[in-house]
């Protein structure tokens, strides 16, 4: 079977669905039935993203041919094609809060987005949150709608126990694009109302945010680092799909403050401290919490962090290839 693969976002990105992209291709490519075709256009520029949302996903993408399959990987792709298509979805926060985002980007998901999830043959979606997302933004029906977890990179890990002990004394660690729906303003504010140090690391984004501790973007190795040596990580985004942060701290034997309600409520699973995002008393009890129960988190968000696998997203991914094949 040979399915076209749109890798775009490796070339846009550094985050979260890059490394969704980088995990699943490396499992997939290893895959001795599958030839996989790996579509890309333009860098990383506003100029080339406009050209790829304008006319190559809706133009160039919907004439392919040779391929059993066409599996964009985010919500940009044609609102028709030649192949079966399949689109991921990590969020909808485009739709859900569109004035949290740039013009163009809103632009675009009030033209198309819906337009081409009501296309495609079929939908993965990384998590349930994500699934009832699609079905009442995008008037999807369910079963059109597959759900595909992340996995967790290998290089995110426990510390060996020598460096456990001294990540007690660490900072608390936010991760994540200066953007307005991480909430990283309560962050800054919760960290100071507990009394504890606050770590900011991730890409310059939009929206004017800019926060005290911001150390910029870092590579993969640097995060494992931090993570390991965090008090803990701290997420209280407003809207996620997923959020794999709370997914690889605790993969890192770091334990978790995030957001009660959302798709990390039911990624963690009970294995992290919940809190509400709009309340940075909230945030700054859940600081103490988790510091005080650290021991306990970090067996629990081990536990749950072994249940992602890239290898499991494959698998899922392949079946749906299949089917649509």
């Amino acid at each position: 079977m040979r399915v076209g693969v749109d890798v775009s976002p490796l070339v846009q990105t550094r985050a979260g669905t890059a490394r969704h992209v980088r995990g699943l291709l490396a499992e997939l490519r290893a895959r001795p039935r599958l030839e996989l075709e790996l579509l890309s256009f333009g860098g990383p520029g506003a100029l080339s993203s406009a050209a790829r949302d304008a006319v190559w996903y809706p133009l160039a993408l919907r004439r392919r041919d040779g391929v059993d399959v066409l599996h964009c990987t985010t919500f940009r792709g044609p609102t028709t094609a030649r192949a079966a298509a399949v689109v991921t979805v990590h969020d909808l926060a485009i739709l859900r809060s569109p004035e949290a985002f740039p013009l163009w980007h809103r632009l675009y998901g009030r033209a198309g987005l819906r337009r081409v999830l009501r296309g495609a043959d079929a939908i993965v979606a990384v998590s349930e949150f994500t699934k009832r997302e699609v079905e009442e933004l995008a008037a999807v029906p369910p079963e059109r709608i597959r759900v595909v977890p992340n996995g967790v990179d290998a290089i995110f890990r426990p510390a060996a126990r020598h460096v456990e002990e001294l990540a007690q004394s660490g900072d608390v660690l936010a991760v994540g694009t200066l953007e307005p729906r991480k909430n990283l303003a309560r962050s800054v504010e919760a960290a100071r109302r507990a009394g504890l140090g606050l770590r900011v690391v991730g890409a310059r984004g939009w929206g004017g945010v800019d926060v005290p501790g911001w150390a910029g973007e870092v590579s993969d190795a640097r995060l494992a680092e931090l993570y390991r040596g965090a008090a803990c990580l701290l997420y209280p985004s407003l809207y996620e799909g997923f959020g794999l942060p709370v997914l690889e701290a605790m993969a890192s034997g770091t334990p978790v403050v995030t957001s009660r309600g959302t798709a990390m409520e039911e990624i963690a699973a009970g294995a992290a401290v919940l809190v509400d995002p709009t309340d940075a008393d909230s945030i700054a009890a859940g600081l103490h919490e988790a510091v005080e129960r650290r021991a306990e988190l970090v067996e629990l968000g081990l536990a749950r962090a072994a249940e992602f696998t890239w290898e499991r997203a494959a698998d899922g991914v392949e079946t749906l290839w299949r089917e649509l094949a």
